[in-house]
């Protein structure tokens, strides 16, 4: 077995790294090694030429591919098939992590009315989208996680779903009222099938079907396109979380990120909003004002 399939069997089998996540470290991993030869055996220049074949790609590009070989030549050097890590001869773009996009109040409010107003013809296809955006928004369920739900993770009269997320990792998610009410509406029409939004074949709604449906519902409801997705619900989920004064651990695990730098980008709320909560919760602050 190539060192390259080693390190790959690792990652499935001690992290619980996704078949995606795998294909992605594959790719970068196989790549470097047609640009330079055997990675396993490569030094520093070999490893500095990179920087040349990785010109025309991004930053974001360039930062994944030298992370996926840093974790390389770790495991290498953590298993003894190297003495040396050459990996500080990688680039090391500076990137900027760009914040999320998100919708304002006012236009997740019309974005609801116009899905409440069209589900209350109780057409299968308009209650199951009601609640689809319900799931996006008020529990900040991931567009895979959210479509591939089966049926059972939907406890009876339980405010809670149980998703399957990253790595295989379960967690347990709140589901607020008016979540709760679409799916109570959807699980009494929906056809048959072990899934919770079943499609033909036995199969589930697929993600790019549901991208679909998200964006017509933006059109229909007068929101332009491009701003709306199911990510940009789930990032306007836990940035209005965030804004009402939820703790960021708690976020960390509504969304099921493994580290807590993941979450930190929803710290680009209101700066005024912060403020105000300085003056009003510190206790110097409070001492102040009773003096």
């Amino acid at each position: 077995m190539s060192a390259v399939e080693e390190f790959l069997a690792m990652l499935a089998a001690e992290r619980g790294a996704a078949a995606n996540t795998l294909s992605a470290y594959r790719r970068d991993l196989e790549g470097a090694e047609a640009a330079i030869g055997d990675l396993a055996g490569a030094d520093g220049a070999a490893l500095g030429r990179l920087g040349t074949v990785w010109a025309d790609l991004a930053p974001s590009s360039v930062a994944r591919k030298a992370s996926a070989l840093r974790q390389f030549y770790g495991f290498l050097v953590d298993e003894g098939v190297r003495g040396d890590d050459p990996s500080s001869a990688l680039p090391r773009p500076a990137t900027r992590r760009p914040l999320p996009r998100i919708l304002t109040h006012s236009e997740i409010e019309d974005f609801f009315r116009r899905a409440e107003d069209e589900a209350r013809s109780n057409l299968p296809a308009a209650v199951r989208l009601l609640t689809l955006i319900e799931l996006l928004y008020g529990s900040g369920l991931r567009a895979t996680e959210l479509v591939s739900l089966p049926l059972s993770a939907v406890p009876r009269d339980a405010p809670f779903v149980t998703v399957t997320g990253k790595g295989g990792l379960a967690r347990m998610v709140p589901v607020g009222g008016r979540a709760q009410s679409a799916l109570s509406r959807w699980i009494a029409i929906r056809p048959e099938g072990r899934f919770l939004f079943p499609s033909r074949g036995g199969k589930h709604l697929t993600r790019v079907r549901l991208f679909q449906l998200v964006k017509d519902l933006a059109v229909r409801a007068g929101i332009a396109p491009e701003k709306v997705s199911p990510h940009v619900l789930r990032h306007a989920f836990a940035t209005h979380l965030l804004e009402g004064g939820a703790d960021l651990r708690v976020l960390q695990t509504l969304l099921g990120h493994a580290d807590i730098a993941t979450t930190q980008i929803y710290t680009h709320v209101d700066s005024a909003r912060l403020v105000a909560l300085v003056n009003e919760r510190h206790p110097l602050a409070r001492g102040g004002q009773r003096d």
